[in-house]
């Protein structure tokens, strides 16, 4: 870690990208909550979550211009915007005014789409390749590490004063961590001179499609996260059947932030042993094997033991996934490749999300997490056999990561290699 801070710009980028995250970790679950307490409606608490995703369907817009424009003004003017986006929420004052929380969600996903996609793009430009992992791993153990305050802080917060002040919380995060940012000096690369625009929409895709690792690995991804948004229409069902109060899910969530402060802190340490395609499945291997230990749960100690569980899991998958993508795609790409994972991943998390509102009312809860356990270790298998030889060179090699040979132009245009 001390030679990722000796570069210059990263600890500038680090303290914005952190203290942003900060304000995330107090608000997100006060979205969820303030419209289960206005509504007391799972469903309706579920589509929270919804309205969070449904910007990433229009990412691959929002990719073409992270890559044509520098990605650190992206950053500084995003987390300004991202500020003035939450602070309509102190309106919010009974049922009537839920679409005000619904459209700050809305906004919310827009930030969680143009942001980390500039995020990757400037990480290529102030780091080499080999310590992308460790940034990634660091910026994870950061996220997951609020996890064990943010939550609580936030629900205490709406409890005792309302969501008004968690919003303004929010807000003053966002304006600190593009203050931050303003003081990297970099010199970035120039966006290369701009096509047709259909083109460079689905550039980013058209990458995927042809990088067989990365689609593999994306197939078993998506694969799982089809379900993975159960958990959220499905978690205060969950507390319902052990007599717990809303605002339990801060405790919920804090208790598998302590877990994924120890996934975090290990992360590139399972990437560097395994390769970024072997911690992947062990990552979601990890995931299922919790959801069935809360699954089958007899109390709200073992549920939370589960809980921790899947907080290890969560950075080893989305760390080896994001150093993965950073690796593998070309600079002048990345925030189309970003946007385009977005998609791939947000469009069945949409749809799980919707579909977990409709399930929470026609299912025990604990079917429905052995369903999610079931998909996600069958995603974690479709990815282990069909780069069964990639993680079996990846291992032999003690995972040390192999420059990808970037793919040419004709390459872009040829019919994909199958599985």
């Amino acid at each position: 870690m001390r030679k990722l801070f000796a570069r210059p710009g990263f600890p500038s980028l680090f303290a914005g990208v952190s203290t942003s995250m900060l304000g995330d970790s107090v608000m997100l679950l006060v979205l969820s909550m303030w419209v289960k307490t206005l509504t007391d409606s799972n469903a309706m608490a579920g589509l929270t979550f919804f309205f969070m995703v449904l910007p990433a369907l229009g990412a691959p817009l929002l990719g073409v211009w992270v890559d044509r424009l520098p990605r650190k003004p992206i950053l500084v003017w995003g987390n300004l915007a991202s500020a003035a986006a939450v602070l309509p929420l102190v309106l919010v004052r009974n049922e009537g005014d839920v679409w005000i929380i619904w459209a700050v969600a809305f906004l919310y996903g827009v930030s969680f789409v143009v942001l980390p996609a500039a995020v990757n793009g400037l990480l290529k430009e102030l780091l080499p390749e080999d310590l992308l992992v460790d940034a990634n791993s660091g910026l994870a153990t950061v996220k997951e590490g609020f996890r064990l305050f943010g939550p609580l802080v936030g629900a205490a917060l709406f409890a005792t004063t309302g969501g008004w002040l968690v919003a303004v919380v929010d807000a003053a995060t966002f304006v600190a961590g593009a203050a931050f940012i303003a003081t990297i000096r970099v010199a970035e690369t120039p966006a290369p001179e701009p096509g047709r625009f259909r083109e460079e929409v689905m550039a980013g895709l058209r990458f995927l499609v042809h990088d067989r690792v990365l689609r593999n690995v994306l197939i078993g991804f998506g694969a799982s996260i089809l379900v993975i948004g159960f958990f959220e229409a499905s978690i205060y069902a969950l507390l319902d059947a052990f007599d717990r109060a809303p605002t339990f899910a801060g405790v919920f969530v804090t208790v598998q932030g302590v877990g994924a402060v120890a996934g975090g802190l290990t992360a590139s340490r399972v990437v560097r042993r395994l390769g970024e395609v072997g911690a992947a499945v062990a990552g979601l291997t990890t995931m299922a094997v919790a959801t069935a230990v809360e699954a089958a749960a007899p109390t709200m100690g073992v549920v939370l033991a589960g809980a921790v569980l899947l907080g290890v899991a969560i950075p080893w998958t989305f760390v080896a996934l994001t150093t993965l993508m950073q690796r593998r795609s070309p600079g002048h790409l990345i925030g189309r490749v970003s946007a385009a994972v977005d998609v791939l991943l947000s469009t069945p998390q949409a749809v799980s999300l919707a579909l977990g509102s409709l399930l929470v009312s026609l299912l025990d809860y604990r079917t429905i997490f052995w369903i999610i356990a079931a998909v996600m270790a069958l995603g974690a298998a479709q990815i282990a056999v069909t780069l069964r030889d990639h993680i079996r060179d990846d291992v032999a090699r003690g995972g040390t990561p192999v420059e990808p040979v970037p793919l040419a132009e004709a390459e872009l245009t040829s019919a994909p290699e199958l599985l």
